[in-house]
């Protein structure tokens, strides 16, 4: 399996934008271009409603060693054998997730201040999602908290655990979020409404690479 620690751009098959029946293919556009570790969020689904798109994408993803994530429930990532949960503030402990997966999961927590963000590594968390960076649909009604605090989280959380700044990025704003201090980046509406999902995630994981090797 792809250790984090490696990862640069995380990928969310999200139902806000992807109908169910569309999710093994965009599953497949995401892993062709190359996502390091891909999350299935569902809000609104019960359950067991989620568990059954889950058990769809989980052979693909561990085909490719990719990472797989579900969002808030933990018993679903539990029963499909995901590689880990992503949590939000208010989903419960880092610690109550952990004794309920199995030895050598991921949790990811979602963070929105550097408070929250070094709060995040003292519970245990894997690694955290750091936004939304500009204001975003999949977050409605949040602002974005700007590109300030990322250099501060990056240096006092993303030595020790992986930092993914989330939230409104896409191509026309990713440079100025590298140049910021980004690391690793989440990015959801402008992966999936690309006409071509595959060539978009290059573009961007290229992006990525021209600016550590330039810095």
């Amino acid at each position: 399996m792809r250790r984090l620690s490696e990862a640069r751009l995380y990928g969310i098959v999200d139902l806000g934008y992807v109908e169910a029946t569309s999710c093994e293919l965009v599953t497949q556009a995401l892993l062709d271009g190359g996502v390091d570790i891909l999350q299935l969020r569902a809000k609104g689904l019960e359950a067991p409603q989620i568990a059954r798109l889950a058990e769809r994408l989980v052979p693909s993803c561990h085909q490719r060693g990719v990472p797989f994530i579900v969002n808030d429930f933990v018993e679903v990532a539990c029963g499909v054998g995901a590689d880990g949960v992503h949590l939000g503030q208010e989903d419960g402990s880092i610690a109550e997730a952990f004794a309920r997966l199995p030895e050598g999961a991921v949790v990811g927590r979602s963070t929105h201040s550097p408070l929250q963000a070094r709060a995040a590594l003292a519970e245990g968390a894997t690694y955290i999602g750091f936004g939304p960076l500009f204001p975003t649909p999949t977050k409605e009604g949040r602002p974005g908290i700007g590109l300030d605090d990322i250099a501060e989280v990056e240096n006092a959380v993303g030595k020790r655990i992986p930092v993914f700044c989330i939230g409104g990025i896409k191509r026309g704003n990713l440079a100025g979020v590298l140049a910021a201090g980004a690391r690793r980046v989440v990015i959801v509406s402008d992966l999936l409404r690309a006409e071509d999902i595959s060539a978009r995630c290059k573009r961007i994981r290229s992006e990525i690479a021209e600016r550590e090797l330039g810095t």
